[in-house]
């Protein structure tokens, strides 16, 4: 067989197995998993070694246990929380595969979401006192389908009810983020990680900005670390760039969680944890006296106390 005939013959086999994995993927939109199974069983023999279809057959039997699981489950809130919190495993899982396709995990994601959509939405709502928890998700399973309008009318809702709640603010900037509301990201993104790091759901947020951000510090920090430090390198930076004055009660609660940080810094003898949450409020600190014309020998006291809990995030910051 000549060099061009087996060429013609790759061609086309590639093909097919492209043609396969389209409908696969309309299938994954679907929920249509078995069928999905199927096509991708009949694209590894005609080649074994292609990772996409491998990869897929690998997430298609992953959701087919989920959605057996499911129908399991009493409730529609049960049932909405149960594919939500499946997202999140199966980041973990899709994490130790190479290469997956981002067309696969959309149409997963559209799914599983859109799952979850449904069974939030079935919860019913009463106009005049909605549930804060049910809006919350709702939001978020729109904003993950793309349907941005209805996520940021409902995390906009969410927001009035519960005014400082981490998690909301970092779904709505998420929302701002994803719509090039850029500056609206940036200051709910800022006030969301100051608030409670720890609580912010990083595996729902899809915004370029904070995804770059948790990139970067993957390579400096262990996985339980990062939400600590994204405030801090957030302010280097120059992702949460958007500063303002403190209120005096705000004010005077921050000097408050200053006081009980370096304390907890003082006794605690790893002291990682505690160390980014007192930079930050540091930070937090610097920025109010800037922007409210401090005298500098104020800014340049809290920049001290910087320099000597960690020296190189004083040398990042200052430079």
């Amino acid at each position: 067989m000549s060099f061009a005939m087996v060429e013609r013959q790759l061609t086309f086999k590639e093909n097919e197995i492209v043609q396969i994995l389209n409908r696969v993927y309309l299938h994954f939109k679907e929920g249509a998993f078995a069928p999905a199974i199927e096509q991708l069983e009949r694209a590894l023999s005609i080649d074994f070694e292609y990772s996409d279809v491998a990869n897929a057959l690998k997430c298609a039997n992953f959701w087919l246990e989920i959605d057996k699981r499911a129908s399991s489950l009493e409730g529609d809130y049960e049932r909405g929380e149960f594919y939500q919190n499946q997202w999140r495993v199966f980041n973990g899982f899709v994490s130790r595969m190479e290469n997956v396709s981002e067309r696969c995990l959309f149409s997963l994601k559209y799914y599983v979401f859109g799952k979850a959509l449904e069974h939030y939405l079935a919860l019913g709502s009463d106009p005049e006192n909605p549930d804060p928890e049910v809006l919350l998700r709702i939001g978020r399973c729109h904003k993950i389908r793309g349907n941005f309008e209805s996520a940021i009318s409902c995390l906009e809702e969410t927001s009035r009810i519960r005014r400082e709640d981490p998690v909301v603010l970092a779904e709505l900037a998420d929302c701002y983020s994803l719509v090039n509301e850029t500056r609206a990201a940036k200051v709910f993104f800022r006030e969301a990680f100051f608030l409670d790091s720890r609580s912010v759901e990083l595996a729902y947020l899809e915004s370029p900005l904070i995804q770059r951000l948790v990139a970067k510090l993957r390579e400096r920090f262990s996985e339980p670390e990062i939400r600590d430090w994204i405030p801090v390198y957030g302010t280097i930076y120059g992702l949460f760039n958007v500063k303002r004055e403190l209120r005096p009660l705000e004010l005077g609660k921050l000097k408050q969680a200053i006081y009980q940080l370096e304390k907890d810094v003082e006794q605690s003898s790893s002291g990682a944890a505690p160390v980014a949450r007192l930079i930050n409020h540091y930070f937090w600190l610097i920025d109010h006296y800037l922007a409210s014309g401090e005298e500098r020998h104020k800014i340049e006291e809290v920049l001290e106390r910087v320099k000597a809990l960690d020296p190189v995030v004083y040398q990042e910051y200052t430079n």
